[in-house]
C-alpha cells in the first residue's frame, strides 16, 4: 500500500443518537450515491481516518466491510478500499431517489441476500433461451404458463418435494400473493365456502379472503404446527397452512398433527392450500416432504422463487388437483394476464441444467453460517432468550422474558437504526402470544449479525433498567 495518505470529507457526531460506525457508513454511501466519490476512488486507510476522527479504528474496519457487504466499495489485502465500479454504475441506472434513513441493520424477515443473486447465470438463461424461444412464445399465450417451465417444475417438485403432479395441473404464478387470491375466488365460487382457516399468528393481511367473500377464522399455532383440534370448532372447509416451516413461528408440523390435518380433510370434505415458502433452506434435520404429497387430490401446493432467488422475478406456482383445474383456470382469466414469459422460460433453463439446484446448495452454506452466527450472538449476548425456529428458514424467533417492553424496546432500537419485527405483527387476528421478536439473517455477514446482536442486547438492557 502506498504511504502517502488519503483525505476524505466525513464528520461525525458524538451527540448523535447514531452509532459512529453508521455515520462513518452513510457519510461515504451519500458521497457515492451523489456523484462526489466516483468509481474507483481511494478511500483512506482504517489507520488514518479512525486516526482523523478521533474514533477507535475497529469502528472504521466495521464501516468499510459493511460497505463491502453492500456492494459499494471493494476491499482487498494490502492495497486501499475502493469505490465499486458496480455500485456508481448501481447508482447512476436508478430512477428513484435512495430513502436516507434505511436502518442500519435491517433484521426484518422473509427477505433473502439480494446480493447473493447469481446474475451471470441468469444473464446467460436469458440469452439462451432468447436464442431458440419460439416467435410464438413471445405474444399472447396460455395464461397457465407455459409449458417448458410446467414440466421442469413437474420434475423439480417431484424430486426434491415429493409433489405428485403433471405439468397439467400446474399455474404460473407472479407468486403467493396472487396464487392465494385466484384460489379463494375460485374456491368460493365453487362450493359456496364463506369461511376459511388460517394460522394464527401468520399473515398479517388478510384482505385476500375477504375480498373473496370469505371470512378468515384464526387457529392457534404452538410447538407442533397448528392446533388441529381447534380446526374444527371454524367450520372451516377450506385451511391455509405453512406446515414444513411456519411463519412467522418457524414451527415444523409434526407427524402425528399433520395426519390430524390429513384425516380432517377427509372427514370434512374440505381442502388445504399448502404455502410451501422456503422449505429449500433447513439446516439441522432432512427435509420433510410437501403435504401434497400425501393428499394430493385435498391439497393444492403453491410455492415461489422469491426466497431462493428474488421477489423481483414476479415467480411462483401452484400445483391443482384435477377437478379444480376448470375453476382456477376462469378465475386466472378474469383476474391476471400471467407471469413475464420469458422469465419463465430463464427459470425453466435453470430447473433443467441443474444451476437452480447448485444456487440453493450455496446459498444453503451461506444462510447456515450465518444462522450459527445469530444463535451464537444471541446466546452470548441474551443467554435468557428461547430461540424457536432456528432449524429452517431465513429467521429466528427470539422470545423474551414476559417483563420485557417489546414496543419500547423497538422504539428504541429504531431510533438507533436497527429494525425488527414484532410476533404481534403477524396477527391481525389477535391471540394471546408470549412476547417475541423476529430477527432476520439473510442479508447480513456474520459480523454484521454479530453486531447487530450485541447493540439490541444493549438496548435490551437499557430499558431493563430503566423499568
Amino acid at each position: 500500500m502506498s504511504s502517502r495518505s488519503r483525505e476524505i470529507l466525513i464528520s461525525v457526531s458524538r451527540s448523535s443518537p447514531r452509532p459512529l460506525g453508521r455515520q462513518i457508513e452513510e457519510s461515504i454511501r451519500n458521497a457515492i450515491r451523489d456523484g462526489r466519490l466516483r468509481s474507483g476512488a481511494a478511500l483512506p486507510s482504517t489507520r488514518d481516518l479512525s486516526n482523523e476522527l478521533g474514533v477507535s479504528r475497529p469502528v472504521v474496519m466495521g464501516a468499510y466491510e459493511q460497505l463491502a457487504a453492500e456492494g459499494f466499495v471493494v476491499l482487498r489485502q494490502g492495497a486501499f478500499a475502493r469505490v465499486s465500479a458496480r455500485a456508481v454504475q448501481r447508482q447512476n441506472s436508478r430512477q428513484e431517489p435512495v430513502a436516507s434513513n434505511d436502518p442500519y441493520h435491517d433484521l426484518r424477515p422473509a427477505v433473502p441476500d439480494l446480493s447473493s443473486f447469481p446474475r451471470k447465470t441468469w444473464l446467460k438463461a436469458m440469452r439462451e433461451v432468447l436464442s431458440r424461444m419460439a416467435h410464438a412464445e413471445l405474444g399472447y399465450t396460455d395464461l397457465h404458463g407455459a409449458a417448458v417451465l410446467r414440466h421442469a417444475l413437474t420434475e423439480y417438485l417431484g424430486r426434491v418435494r415429493g409433489v405428485q403432479a403433471d405439468p397439467g395441473q400446474i399455474f404460473i404464478t407472479s407468486g403467493f400473493v396472487q396464487a392465494r387470491a385466484i384460489l379463494c375466488r375460485a374456491l368460493a365460487a365453487r362450493s359456496g365456502a364463506t369461511r376459511i382457516a388460517v394460522e394464527t399468528p401468520g399473515y398479517n393481511d388478510l384482505s385476500f379472503a375477504r375480498q373473496a367473500g370469505m371470512r378468515p377464522c384464526g387457529v392457534p399455532v404452538d410447538e407442533q404446527g397448528m392446533q388441529i383440534a381447534r380446526l374444527a370448532k371454524t367450520r372451516a372447509r377450506i385451511v391455509m397452512v405453512t406446515p414444513a416451516h411456519q411463519f412467522p413461528t418457524g414451527a415444523v408440523m409434526s407427524g402425528s398433527r399433520r395426519a390430524q390435518l390429513l384425516s380432517w380433510l377427509r372427514d370434512h370434505d374440505a381442502l388445504a392450500i399448502e404455502d410451501d415458502y422456503d422449505s429449500e433452506f433447513r439446516y439441522d434435520h432432512a427435509p420433510v416432504g410437501a403435504l401434497q404429497g400425501l393428499e394430493p387430490n385435498r391439497v393444492i401446493y403453491a410455492g415461489t422463487a422469491s426466497k431462493t432467488l428474488a421477489p423481483a422475478l414476479r415467480l411462483g406456482w401452484m400445483v391443482v388437483p384435477v377437478h379444480l383445474i376448470d375453476s382456477v383456470r376462469a378465475v386466472q382469466a378474469d383476474t391476471a394476464y400471467g407471469s413475464p414469459r420469458i422469465e419463465q422460460h430463464a427459470f425453466a433453463h435453470l430447473l433443467k441444467s441443474g444451476e437452480f439446484d447448485r444456487h440453493v446448495r450455496r446459498m444453503r452454506s451461506i444462510y447456515r453460517a450465518r444462522r450459527d452466527a445469530m444463535v451464537d450472538a444471541l446466546a452470548r449476548e441474551l443467554p435468557e432468550a428461547q430461540l424457536l425456529g432456528i432449524a429452517a428458514g431465513l429467521h429466528v424467533t427470539v422470545r423474551l422474558p414476559a417483563s420485557d417492553n417489546l414496543s419500547r424496546i423497538r422504539s428504541e432500537a429504531q431510533r438507533r437504526g436497527l429494525a425488527f419485527d414484532l410476533l404481534s405483527d403477524y396477527s391481525p387476528l389477535g391471540g394471546d402470544f408470549p412476547p417475541a421478536i423476529l430477527l432476520g439473517y439473510a442479508r447480513h455477514s456474520e459480523e454484521g449479525i454479530t453486531r447487530a446482536v450485541r447493540e439490541l442486547a444493549m438496548i435490551v438492557r437499557a430499558r431493563r433498567k430503566t423499568a
